[in-house]
């Protein structure tokens, strides 16, 4: 391809500003990359600005996935703040009879202290139903008392699902147009990338992914255990199938959606982001890798995937390019996690 084809379809500056602007928190750009407001000068640099961006994509990717996981909490908390205000609110409507009760009492309240003058044939007489009488205001006050502070559980508690249903509706809206940001940019990184030669392409894919190997299940190491043998089956037998922006499967995965999924195969589950997936188990040097292990890349943590031995890992690897075994020993490598002993 020529360096002026290569200008005149290379992916437009104002498309990296486009995920800049969702407020995530990019990878840096690499020394490569030609600066903001311009176009790549040569083939060369076209394909340093394409491995760029497909970096940043999957970084984008992973941190959209962090930012569903905060949407469905906070919808979780405000439908749990809702149901608590609703029972508070019923609690106030418990006392709805004593009020009524109350009400009426306070109409012919005086006159039942003057009835008590009239009608008492003694003065103990008259102590006793006078203090009759302050007993029923006594509990009467308590009701109302009650009251109030069920009252003001309500409106604390219905604050608090207002409140929470605001932050959840206002979270939404922005994962929503993040999201479409995300794709828009990825549609258009991917008309460009598809217009690379195959050579370049292949620089691309191998510096951002990794470069495929030919490998076969008898010359694999033996699984540590038959927990961790369950997991890698799963996992190879994905191989080929797309990257899926968000996907777990079965059809189509991302690289947190296909480790949930084959360690789900195996009865364990684990979260479906790289950097939450990171958190778990035993942190082990790359010396000392074993089958099954997690393997993470980049800072932050944007993408994971699973040991299966002999320098071999297998992953979705990014925007395009489908499930594959490449070797482990990759730009971006940052530590692995053991999680089943």
């Amino acid at each position: 391809m020529s360096a002026k084809g290569t200008r005149s379809r290379w992916l437009p500056a104002a498309a990296l500003a486009v995920v800049a602007g969702a407020g995530l928190q990019l990878l840096p750009a690499s020394a490569a990359a030609a600066p903001a407001g311009r176009q790549p000068a040569t083939s060369a640099e076209a394909t340093a600005m394409a491995q760029q961006v497909a970096q940043q994509l999957t970084a984008v990717d992973e941190q959209i996935h962090q930012a569903e996981i905060t949407v469905a909490g906070e919808q979780k908390s405000a439908s749990a703040a809702a149901t608590q205000a609703a029972a508070a609110q019923a609690a106030v409507e418990v006392y709805a009879p004593q009020l009524r009760a109350i009400a009426q009492g306070y109409t012919t309240s005086s006159h039942s202290r003057m009835a008590a003058f009239l009608t008492s044939s003694s003065a103990s007489d008259l102590v006793q139903q006078l203090t009759t009488l302050d007993v029923i205001a006594d509990r009467t006050g308590a009701v109302i008392a009650q009251v109030a502070a069920a009252q003001q559980a309500a409106a604390k508690a219905k604050a608090t699902a207002d409140a929470a249903e605001a932050r959840a509706a206002a979270s939404l809206a922005t994962l929503q147009q993040q999201k479409k940001q995300l794709q828009d940019t990825a549609a258009s990184y991917q008309a460009t990338f598809n217009r690379l030669t195959a050579a370049q392409q292949a620089v691309v894919t191998n510096a951002v992914a990794g470069p495929t190997v030919q490998f076969s299940m008898s010359s694999l190491p033996p699984a540590p255990n038959a927990t961790v043998a369950a997991i890698i089956q799963a996992a190879l037998k994905q191989l080929g199938k797309p990257y899926v922006y968000g996907a777990s499967g079965p059809d189509g995965f991302d690289c947190s959606g296909l480790t949930m999924y084959a360690f789900a195969a195996a009865g364990i589950a684990i979260p479906h982001t790289a950097a939450g997936q990171a958190t778990l188990g035993t942190t082990v040097a790359r010396a000392d890798l074993q089958p099954g292990d997690l393997v993470f890349f980049y800072s932050p943590i944007s993408h994971v995937g699973i040991y299966i031995g002999n320098g071999m890992m297998v992953h979705a690897r990014t925007f395009g390019k489908p499930l594959a075994v490449t070797s482990v020993d990759q730009g971006g490598y940052a530590l692995a996690k053991r999680l089943v002993p």
